[in-house]
C-alpha cells in the first residue's frame, strides 16, 4: 500500500537539478493538515513548480542552448509542460471526484521527464 499524498509533497523529475513541492489548492478537498492530492493537480506552474534548471535536449530551450554551446550540454531553467495527469493514482479512493494520488503515481513532461513523488508529505494515510 502506498502513501496518500499532500499539499508540500517533495517531486523530483528525471531530468531537473532540483526537487520541488507539489502545490494542491484547496477547492473542494480534503483537508487534514494539508490539502490531499488527485490525480488532476498536474497543472504546470499552479501544481507543480519548476526543477531548477532542465537537461533535457527535447526541450528546445536546452537544444538551442546546446547547439550554440557547439553541442555541450547547456541546461536551461525549467518549465515543466504536463498535458496528462498523474497515473495511476488510487481508482478505489476518491477526492472530488477523482483518484487520490499515492506516492506510486507518476507524472509525464512533455520534454520527456517523469516526475515522482520523493516524500508524500504525510505517512499516516494510506492508499491502495
Amino acid at each position: 500500500m502506498g502513501f496518500c499524498v499532500c499539499g508540500g509533497a517533495m517531486m523530483m523529475c528525471s531530468f531537473g537539478a532540483a526537487p520541488s513541492t507539489l502545490n494542491v489548492l484547496p477547492a473542494n478537498r480534503v483537508v487534514s493538515s494539508m490539502p490531499i492530492a488527485t490525480i488532476m493537480d498536474n497543472i504546470p506552474m499552479a501544481n507543480i513548480m519548476p526543477f531548477g534548471m532542465c537537461s533535457s535536449l527535447a526541450n528546445p530551450q536546452v537544444a538551442s542552448a546546446t547547439a550554440a554551446a557547439l553541442g555541450v550540454l547547456t541546461p536551461m531553467p525549467c518549465l515543466p509542460v504536463t498535458t496528462a495527469p498523474w497515473a495511476p493514482g488510487s481508482p478505489t479512493v476518491l477526492i472530488a471526484n477523482f483518484p487520490a494520488l499515492n506516492n506510486s503515481s507518476k507524472l509525464m513532461c512533455a520534454w520527456g521527464g517523469v516526475i515522482q513523488i520523493t516524500n508524500p508529505g504525510t505517512t499516516n494515510i494510506q492508499v491502495p
